[in-house]
């Protein structure tokens, strides 16, 4: 298979972002990898690119990630903490990704905290729904054509609100579709404050 994922991921530090690289770095899948961060001088990992941010949700940072992307999908990762995928976990992505031909996917995953694994699932999108507080999980699956549409009519500027206003959006030029299966874990550390 080709590298036809593009991946970008929050940044805060060395330490809270290798493991999930690792992660991502393991499956030929995989593309090119970005850091998302807010720190001018912060110092990417090895193989990553590195994105300037004014903040993590903000139309700005949608509009970056949509300019960025390559290949066929966009893997938009949303938390500090780290990301374990599953066996074959982004080839299923990408197998539902062409079969449901969705602008994004989501999937249930586990949370790990403490040493205990614990399922948090996540419930089904109602095509419609403008809930700002709807959980898709930590990890978004975006179809990169439907992202570029999606982020050209970004015509506001918003703060926090830029990813729940692409979602929109989103949901706007091809259904979201959520993936009822385990596929990947959250490792909980802290967050940066």
């Amino acid at each position: 298979m080709d590298t036809i994922i593009t991946c970008f991921i929050p940044y805060a530090d060395a330490a809270q972002a290798q493991g999930t690289v690792d992660q991502l770095k393991k499956s030929a899948l995989v593309g090119n990898i970005f850091l998302l961060t807010t720190d001018a001088g912060a110092k990417p990992l090895d193989g990553c690119g590195l994105i300037v941010i004014d903040a993590l949700n903000s139309s700005a940072t949608m509009k970056k990630i949509a300019e960025a992307a390559t290949g066929k999908y966009t893997l938009l990762y949303t938390k500090y903490n780290q990301l374990v995928l599953g066996y074959l976990s982004l080839e299923r992505f990408v197998a539902l990704a062409a079969d449901s031909k969705a602008s994004m996917l989501y999937a249930d995953h586990y949370a790990v905290a403490d040493g205990k694994r614990i399922n948090a699932p996540v419930i089904d999108y109602q095509f419609g729904s403008l809930r700002d507080d709807f959980d898709f999980g930590s990890l978004l699956f975006i179809c990169n054509r439907c992202l570029k549409e999606a982020a050209a009519g970004i015509d506001k500027e918003y703060t926090a609100a830029g990813l729940y206003d692409l979602r929109l959006r989103l949901s706007r030029v091809a259904p979201i579709v959520h993936i009822n299966e385990y596929l990947l874990s959250l490792i909980h550390i802290s967050e940066p404050t």
